[in-house]
């Protein structure tokens, strides 16, 4: 008999119910600005300056990924040396969603881009930041003379959670060259194997606790790092504000904004002197203890609290940036408008917004006054995309597998573009993942890669680089879903189903990306029919996927009001549902 491949999904609505909570941001709080690119689905909409004009249509009606032709980099408010790397990396047009995040990026406001996968983020944050600081350096070279003090130096932070996502990041960076064909900026990865970079870099990519495990020890380093990062990007955004991820950035935040706090509070007292660096504050407060910090999301009087006690500890030493006990009234009300000396960027294909503990959440408190960039099919159906759905039973799942490997991805092939065919095969857990590579997929003859966090660091990197210039079968579970850009995927197959509207969404976006299109075959069993049914109804009426994995009991309830109308009679969900 055949191993039973394929979870059965016997806590599936749990999960649904409990990770997927997304929500396309309708609403406009005061303060709280959005720009949607040609969204006619939704309302209450909010355009940011001219960046509506430059991502307003497409070159073709049926373009949906590049900005009209007329919109060029330098129209963005990029400059020269700038717009020549980009074409030299062979990025010759902004995307849609380029357009409107860099011109907004550029002018210094703090900035949220939600966009779907395959849009061009990565591009869209790097390359504004880069211009930024080439025209920081590029001024301070010319400036400086003489006696003439050294400006300020600038680093720009990218957090990514893993360091897989750095390496890509890093080598994004390093492909912008300028006219000697050197980096245009030097990067420095911070973790993995990789430890805090000898020379000063201009951009540092790092895992959030990489970075910490290497700025709290070293009070010295700790003070020039928090005093040189100017741009601060948050790469997954959705997936470093939540879970694991959310005490750790949830800390970095609250060191950044409390040394801008700190700063800005000593210029205004000592504006006659430069500030010598004995003087910093944040020197003289020690490492930011765990208690000292919050566990989670937190209020505004919380944040104001927390502020205000560990300014109380400050040595009686640094008078001009202190704040006695007697002043916490005034330091409340003057909080929001101490002077800003940081930029704050966070990216995300997935914005989880309801809910207390949300990201979306997060990011409306700590910062409020962000812009917020937001994808044409964020949560919605790409249209450049092709599915095929197919119910399976134990004794045909594998003989539909093995079908959807041979047949689908030669049939998308011509379209992306390739002579070469890329598959990816996502299952639910490591134990699937190998069940598939190891029993189905060789059995048949078929060769294929492996990734998932059961293999070493190093097969997962050989194993992606080879899928990359190769070609081939990529069997992975949902660690391969998230933030790895690999060109030209034509096909992407679920031997499970995904149990959740976040790992649905990254995983099709491996594919239809850049412009491309591209073919998703989903398996499905009895269990998640109705599921299916619902996600392909949203797909149809052009709604946002996350309304088919309903959060609490909306999902659940509804089928079970479906079944009783059209039976008469309660009828109980089983227990694999």
């Amino acid at each position: 008999s055949r191993t039973k491949l394929f979870s059965q999904f016997r806590h599936s609505f749990s999960s649904i119910v409990g990770d997927a909570s997304l929500c396309s941001v309708s609403s406009d709080p005061v303060g709280f600005h959005l720009l949607w690119l040609k969204q006619p689905r939704l309302r209450h909409v909010r355009a940011f300056g001219t960046v509506g004009e430059a991502a307003g249509s497409s070159g073709s009606e049926n373009d949906t990924f590049f900005a009209e032709e007329r919109v060029s980099w330098t129209s963005l408010g990029l400059s020269e040396k700038v717009a020549r790397a980009l074409t030299g990396a062979g990025v010759e047009r902004p995307s849609l969603v380029q357009a409107a995040c860099i011109p907004s990026i550029l002018s210094g406001k703090d900035v949220v881009i939600a966009a779907e996968t395959g849009s061009g983020k990565t591009h869209g944050y790097l390359v504004p930041l880069i211009d930024k600081l080439c025209r920081a350096n590029d001024d301070s070279g010319n400036t400086s003379s003489g006696k003439e003090l050294t400006p300020p130096r600038k680093i720009f932070l990218v957090l990514c959670p893993n360091v897989m996502l750095c390496e890509q990041v890093a080598r994004m960076a390093n492909s912008l060259h300028n006219d000697s064909g050197d980096p245009l900026l030097g990067v420095a990865i911070v973790g993995g194997e990789q430890g805090w970079p000898v020379k000063k870099p201009d951009i540092i990519v790092s895992t959030p606790a990489a970075l910490l495990n290497n700025i709290n020890p070293e009070k010295q380093r700790r003070l020039e790092f928090l005093r040189d990062v100017k741009y601060v990007v948050f790469d997954e955004a959705d997936m470093l504000l939540c879970g694991g991820f959310q005490n750790q950035i949830i800390r970095l935040i609250d060191m950044l904004r409390f040394d801008e706090k700190l700063l800005s509070r000593t210029k205004k007292s000592t504006p006659e002197r430069a500030m010598d660096s004995n003087d910093y504050p944040l020197l003289h407060v020690d490492a930011l203890a765990e208690e000292d910090l919050p566990t989670g999301s937190i209020s505004e009087g919380e944040e104001d609290s927390r502020d205000e006690a560990v300014i109380d500890d400050l040595p009686g030493k640094v008078e001009a940036g202190s704040v006695q006990r007697k002043d916490r009234r005034d330091w409340s009300i003057a909080r929001k408008f101490y002077e800003r000396s940081k930029q704050y960027v966070f990216v995300a294909a997935t914005l989880p917004v309801n809910g207390k503990k949300t990201a979306g959440s997060v990011l409306k408190l700590k910062f409020p006054e962000a812009n917020w960039v937001t994808g044409n099919y964020l949560h919605y159906h790409n249209p450049r995309m092709e599915q095929r759905w197919v119910e399976v039973s134990a004794d045909t799942q594998v003989d539909a597998l093995i079908d959807a490997v041979k047949q689908g991805s030669r049939s998308k092939m011509l379209d992306c573009g390739t002579d070469v065919s890329r598959t990816m095969v996502f299952a639910n857990t490591i134990e699937a993942a190998e069940e598939v590579a190891a029993k189905i997929l060789s059995t048949a003859g078929i060769k294929c890669y492996r990734y998932h966090k059961g293999s070493s660091f190093n097969d997962r990197e050989k194993a992606l680089k080879d899928f990359q210039e190769k070609g081939g079968i990529l069997v992975c579970t949902d660690a391969a879903a998230r933030g790895i850009d690999i060109p030209n995927v034509s096909h992407v197959i679920q031997a499970d189903f995904a149990t959740s509207a976040v790992d649905f969404l990254h995983r099709i976006g491996r594919t239809a990306r850049a412009g491309k299109s591209g073919l998703v075959t989903s398996l499905y069993t009895e269990a998640n029919r109705d599921l299916v049914e619902t996600v392909r109804q949203a797909a149809e009426l052009g709604q946002p996927v996350e309304t088919a994995f309903s959060r609490k009991r909306g999902f659940r309830n509804k089928i079970k009001k479906r079944r009783n109308l059209s039976n008469g009679s309660s009828v109980e969900l089983s227990a694999q549902a």
